[in-house]
């Protein structure tokens, strides 16, 4: 059938993706993918062998996988009504269907007897792990369980699915759903001119204000909302604003508690029915943690460690406040604490975060970004002309990966800005797997995507530090992917251990912060000078202020995420908040009133059926590789072409083609080290 979905194009077709492709594309998909399979578990028992069971698994869902990467794709960053119903028609369909590969007992049957054969037991390297992986996929996902159990098996992975993509519409309806229009300017002292100015335009988009009368928009993505909590003199704007970000997800109609207790309890349900005592133990068994308990051990072992610079520096803030206003020493209110502690940063060290933004342009980041991979990992990134490639929006833009040799290794779009049909946040994908096959190599195709400072006026889409940091973030994702070489797609690019993904990312941060790369791309957009040595010194002054807290709060977000995943059957009833603030008592600042705690809105744990779920403490994991792995570039030159050499050919090109411990350890040549990351945050 003729349905732009189900095209195979490298370049994908955008415009003609409407709503109405959706279900017959995917149910085409889906058929396709069935019939595949089928055709496996009709095999002669005597004739099975690795390529025709294997390796037709692995072929049968492709097409059914990259259609469905373009409609989930188009779900984050093109919203609208028809998508968004055309999605939850066929979501329940596609979750069954994935979830019924492994409960498929003819077909485990086959995948059983091939993995006996001799030849099979002769595979080695990519495709030994292939079949390992694949074994334990099928065990992991109840492909032992007796019939009843599987039925309920992939019923609950369809109401999951169901449950966590609601969640996901009612954060992003929420989100989109307040606004405040300011139409006093003194309630906006001490805010940035591009906070203010971009405030302006986006309350004249909407139709409020006017030249002569203006007005001022207030929203809750970032770009919006972080200005006004670090820099507002106005209080009660403040509190307005955190008040509101705080009540996504609670409130009617798009409250997600109900949908929170749902999809916990169902979580459990199917670690119970796979044998595991919670969904901790489930999810985590092929990871680099290997179980809950152990994950549980490595953030309470970062706490304590951290613990008692964390009070001292609630402590620190608190008598700031009360030295400057000369009132009695008191809790913060939540919504006081991002202020008093930039306050306090510029005091301590004559640092304002913007008076960086000048030199952070969105598009010299990017050209400075390109550079120190091309020194570093010796690709070439050239962005195609406007039109050249067709995009789903008309800020996206397209660009084509070259390695030394010119080979086109992938290509990749960038969508940086904020919208109301795009969902929050920053993050990659990926559309397209190419990679090794029979002597050749195909490109990848990924993208990354953000919510970034917007340019004003005509003027450039100026950025903070910590933006930087993200887009350097995101890109190292992608290069994970783009750089893959396994020739088992489903082993290639990002599709590795969860607590391993974020090293390839997370390391990239690293060049944020040195003198060398940040003079390749930090310029003032009107005069192109560097950053001033003054200036570059408080950033680095200023880089370990309040680490402790920082730290403090990724390990809050992990040990609540742990809390819910290792006891669900505690959160079954009452409030879930109230008894999260118990287990979090000496993970959360002291405030007046208490913050309430982000389980209604934490996408990254209840927005897909796994997700982060049981996983956060990754990031946190993976810093400490990041910070080890980045130790090397430093003795060794950070724009050493043999260290980056060594780094794509063994972390990044290999994806899930062996243990990533192993892997970490033949870069490194032993096993990561925690002081790196204690030593880098200055919590040493």
């Amino acid at each position: 059938m003729h349905n732009p979905f189900l095209e195979r194009s490298f370049h994908i077709r955008w415009s003609e993706l409407s709503a109405e492709h959706v279900v017959p594309a995917v149910e085409f998909a889906l058929a396709d993918a069935e019939q595949k399979i089928d055709v496996i578990t009709q095999l002669a028992p005597g004739n099975v062998t690795y390529q025709n069971t294997f390796l037709a698994l692995e072929k049968a869902t492709e097409l059914l996988n990259e259609t469905w990467a373009k409609v989930s794709h188009l779900t984050t960053v093109a919203d609208s009504a028809a998508l968004r119903d055309a999605n939850n028609v066929m979501l329940p369909k596609v979750s069954a269907f994935y979830a019924r590969i492994p409960l498929n007992a003819e077909l485990w049957l086959r995948i059983k007897q091939a993995s006996g054969q001799p030849a099979v037991a002769q595979l080695a390297g990519e495709h030994r792990r292939f079949v390992n992986e694949t074994l334990a996929d099928f065990r992991q996902q109840g492909a032992d369980l007796p019939a009843d159990k599987k039925a309920r098996l992939e019923a609950l992975q369809g109401e999951l699915a169901q449950l966590t993509q609601k969640y996901s519409e009612n954060v992003l309806d929420a989100t989109n759903a307040w606004e405040l229009i300011i139409t006093d300017e003194h309630r906006l002292a001490g805010l940035p001119l591009h906070a203010r100015e971009s405030a302006r335009q986006s309350a004249l988009k909407k139709g409020f204000g006017s030249e002569a009368a203006p007005a001022w928009r207030f929203t809750l993505p970032m770009p919006s909302q972080e200005p006004v909590m670090l820099y507002a003199e106005d209080a009660s704007l403040r509190q307005q604003v955190w008040q509101a970000a705080t009540q996504v997800g609670v409130q009617a109609p798009h409250d997600n508690r109900e949908l929170v207790r749902r999809i916990l309890a169902l979580r459990q349900e199917k670690a119970e029915l796979l044998g595991q005592p919670h969904f901790a133990d489930l999810t985590l068994a092929r990871r680099m943690a290997k179980n809950g308990a152990q994950a549980l051990a490595f953030i309470e072992g970062l706490h304590d460690r951290v613990q008692l610079a964390f009070a001292r520096e609630c402590r620190e803030l608190e008598a700031f406040k009360s030295e400057q206003l000369k009132t009695p020493l008191s809790p913060l209110a939540p919504w006081e604490t991002g202020f008093w502690a930039e306050r306090l940063r510029r005091t301590r060290y004559d640092f304002n975060e913007e008076q960086l933004r000048p030199y952070f342009s969105l598009s010299g980041v990017l050209t400075g970004m390109f550079e120190i991979t091309r020194r570093v990992f010796g690709i070439t990134v050239t962005e195609q002309p406007a039109g050249k490639v067709e995009v789903w929006h008309p800020e996206v833009k397209f660009y084509e990966v070259r390695d030394r040799v010119g080979r086109h290794i992938g290509s990749f779009y960038t969508d940086w800005h904020p919208r109301e049909t795009k969902r929050g946040g920053a993050w990659m994908n990926y559309l397209v797997t190419g990679g090794k096959h029979h002597g050749t190599r195909a490109p990848h195709l990924g993208l990354m995507c953000g919510n970034m400072t917007p340019s004003v006026d005509g003027k450039p889409a100026l950025l903070t530090h910590r933006e930087v940091e993200t887009v350097f973030h995101e890109f190292g994702h992608l290069l994970h992917h783009l750089f893959g070489e396994v020739e088992i797609k489903s082993l290639n690019g990002v599709n590795v251990a969860w607590d391993f993904v974020e090293l390839p990312s997370q390391i990239m941060e690293n060049w944020c912060w040195e003198r060398e790369s940040l003079d390749l791309f930090a310029r003032h957009h009107e005069t192109g000078e560097r950053i001033p040595d003054a200036l570059f010194e408080r950033l680095v002054a200023a880089k370990n202020f309040r680490s402790a807290v920082a730290t403090m709060r990724q390990l809050t977000f992990a040990r609540l995420d742990l809390a819910l995943h290792l006891r669900a059957q505690d959160f079954a009833d009452g409030d879930i908040s109230e008894k999260l603030k118990k287990v979090l008592s000496s993970y959360l600042v002291p405030t007046d009133p208490p913050a309430p705690t982000m389980e209604n809105r934490f996408t990254h744990i209840f927005a897909d059926p796994t997700g982060y779920a049981a996983g956060y403490y990754s990031y946190k994991w993976a810093e400490v590789l990041d910070a080890d792995a980045f130790m090397r570039f430093k003795r060794e030159g950070i724009f050493s072409e043999k260290v980056g050499t060594e780094f794509v050919e063994k972390i990044l090109s290999r994806g899930n083609s062996a243990d990533p411990m192993e892997l970490f350890v033949d870069f490194m040549g032993r096993p990561p080290d925690q002081q790196a990351l204690l030593t880098r945050a200055g919590l040493l």
